[in-house]
Order: structure tokens, then sequence, then C-alpha cells
């Protein structure tokens, strides 16, 4: 049965029990990115976010994502998103609510940009189901990572 999942203003009491939990696939992506453990890439990106929320799933945080400001003028954002084994347990109902994220966030932001592991393979087929221009693969910190992009056009 699918979870209950209610979305709501991200806290930073929901960093924990996120990062402790945290999917194999994204641990590895922010520590490849950054050096972060999944706790301060949470901080960090909950911190540097302009708007960032929380999925519950029956009641416990499960998925924190949000947006941070590239470059203000030019309207460019960078989505992010972190979350447990819980969003492929329940792929279908996130997939419903996370289906209409990129059309939000494009009417704050003209360009939405960032870039994923290319072996975070769930995260790279979600992100081409929404719709990213996914470009190929260029070497950061000694892994490979794809540049993601959606204009307000494309929506």
């Amino acid at each position: 049965m699918a979870a209950n999942i209610e979305i709501i203003k991200a806290k930073a009491s929901h960093i924990r029990p996120i990062a402790d939990r945290m999917r194999k696939a994204d641990r590895d992506e922010v520590f490849a990115a950054s050096g972060r453990s999944p706790a301060a890439a949470l901080t960090y990106s909950f911190r540097k976010s302009s708007h960032c929320w929380t999925a519950l799933f029956d009641g416990r945080p499960e998925v924190m994502w949000g947006i941070g400001d590239i470059n203000i003028l030019a309207g460019v954002g960078a989505p992010w998103l972190l979350g447990t084994d819980a969003v492929e347990h329940n792929f279908r109902a996130f997939l419903r609510i996370s289906s209409s994220w990129p059309a939000q966030l494009l009417q704050r932001y003209s360009v939405l940009r960032n870039f994923v592991d290319v072996r975070n393979e769930v995260s790279v087929r979600w992100l081409e189901w929404l719709g990213f221009r996914l470009l190929e693969p260029v070497e950061f910190r000694g892994y490979q990572f794809r540049l993601f992009e959606m204009e307000a056009a494309d929506v």
C-alpha cells in the first residue's frame, strides 16, 4: 500500500531523520560532488535554498528538496533533492507528486540547472521523465556528472 505523502515547508529538524537513512546513491553523489556527509549536504542545501520543502511519508520526513539561486538577475536556479529509500518504495506516488515541480519552480526562475552523478541512475531517469535536458558527462572531482537543465520555454 502506498504511503500517505504530505508536502510541507522544510524545517532544520527534518535534516537528521533523512540524513540518517539517505539513499546510497544520494550519499555517494553528495560525497562525490562536495565531500560532504549526508547531514552536512542537507544542512548546506537547506541553508542555501531560497525555497525548500519536505515530503512526509506517513508522517515521517523522507525527502527534502529545494532550489538555490545561481544567478538572481538572470533567473537561474539550482534545484536539488535528497531522500531515503522510501522514494523508490513509493515511486508511483512520488512520480505523481513530483510531476508538477518543474513548472512550479519555473514560475520563479527562467532556467533550472544543476548536476547529477551518472551513477545515480534512478535520479537520471527521473530527471529525464520530468523533461530535463541532460548533457554529456563531464568529470568533476574524479567522478562523472551530467548537467541537467530546463528553461521556462520548455514547459
